[in-house]
């Protein structure tokens, strides 16, 4: 994930929306048992903690396989290692 997104992501203020979702109450209620164990405020806290995490996840394996494979292209076409990380660190630097 990009530094930038990353900021936006740690923001505590950003907007919200509401959403409906059908869900077992018997996972609601363990939700409801384990949240402050976690030390979260409520059910709903842990429940956007855990899609973030998974979001997350997933982020990184997708962005992360496509720059894995780019890079092992690159090398293939007989680009350096020395250009490869020049460009990756222009980049991630923006």
């Amino acid at each position: 994930m990009k530094a930038e997104a990353l900021k936006k992501r740690l923001d505590k203020n950003r907007p919200m929306t509401t959403i409906t979702i059908r869900i077992p109450e018997d996972v609601i209620e363990d939700l409801k048992r384990i949240a402050p164990l976690l030390g979260f405020s409520g059910y709903q806290p842990l429940i956007r903690a855990y899609i973030g995490q998974g979001l997350r996840t997933d982020l990184e394996r997708l962005e992360g396989d496509t720059i894995s494979a780019l890079i092992a292209s690159l090398k293939r076409h007989g680009v350096s290692d020395e250009v490869i990380h020049e460009a990756l660190t222009e980049v991630t630097q923006k």
